[in-house]
Parts: C-alpha cells; structure tokens; sequence
C-alpha cells in the first residue's frame, strides 16, 4: 500500500523532524510513505472569522490538488471517528482489502481544514477532542500508522 501524509506547513523543529525521518525509516518495510506540504497562509492575530475561512478554503485548493480522484482519504479532525490502536490497525487492513491502493491522511494548519476538504475525504478521524500542533500531529499520526502494521504482522510493540 502507498500511504501519503498530506499537511499544510512545513516543519521547522529539528527534533520534529528527526521523528518524523525514524518512522519513515520504521515504515519502509511495510509501505510506502510520502509526506507532501502545502504552503501555509499567514494568520494573523484577531483575525474575523470570514478572514480564517479565507485563509482554510486557499489552505484547502492546495491540497485537494494534490488528490487524485481515486485516493482514499481520511482527513484528521477533532469532530472525526475516534478508534483506538487495534480498531485503526483493523480499518486500515480493511481498507487495503477492498482494494484501496493509495491512502491519503490529511492534516490541515493552524486552523484546521476547510469545509471543502472534509466533503471530498471518505472519512474523518480523531485522535483526541484536545488540539494537537500540526507538527506533533504527524509525529503522532506515522506512530499509529507505524503500530498498525506490527500489530496487523502480530509482531511485539510496547503498549
């Protein structure tokens, strides 16, 4: 299976990346990983709400054009399905079982993805009610990924 992470923002924190680089390195036995950005737009403080709309919906026709039409994609959001690790590790074999070849996660900026992004995903998930930094999020997000595969292959990680 080719999996792409799909992000607004690029990272800036060495220790971040570091991470990020282990579980890219962790995951090339079982997939294929990409992690695509899309430049971010600069928020500024107070901004009106019609201002943020703005700002998510240009975030967003970034990364919907880097969808293609047959990906299946699951955007990150606080209002998506929350699963534990067994349940995620089950729904994405099911996934590549029926024939899903490329899984595109999305992780939108600072203020989250546009409406338009979240009507073309095929589902959304949550990892939590509490707000993660977008940064952190793909840390987080390539470990469960990361877990997934072990525990579909039954092979041993610390729980």
């Amino acid at each position: 299976m080719k999996i792409t992470i799909l992000c607004v923002g690029k990272i800036k924190e060495k220790f971040y990346r570091e991470a990020i680089e282990e579980y890219r390195k962790r995951l090339s036995r079982y997939c294929r990983i990409d992690i695509l950005e899309v430049a971010d737009e600069k928020t500024v403080e107070g901004a009106s709400s019609a201002l943020e709309e703005q700002i998510k919906k240009r975030e967003g026709e970034r990364l919907l054009s880097k969808i293609k039409d047959m990906d299946y994609v699951i955007a990150l959001a606080i209002q998506g399905k929350m699963l534990d690790s067994v349940e995620l590790s089950k729904h994405l074999e099911r996934i590549a079982l029926h024939g899903k070849s490329h899984l595109v996660f999305i992780i939108g900026g600072s203020l989250g993805l546009s409406e338009i992004v979240l009507q073309r995903a095929d589902e959304q998930l949550s990892f939590s009610k509490m707000t993660f930094p977008h940064q952190l999020m793909r840390v987080i997000l390539l470990e469960q990924i990361y877990r997934s595969y072990r525990i579909q292959k039954k092979e041993p990680y610390h729980k």
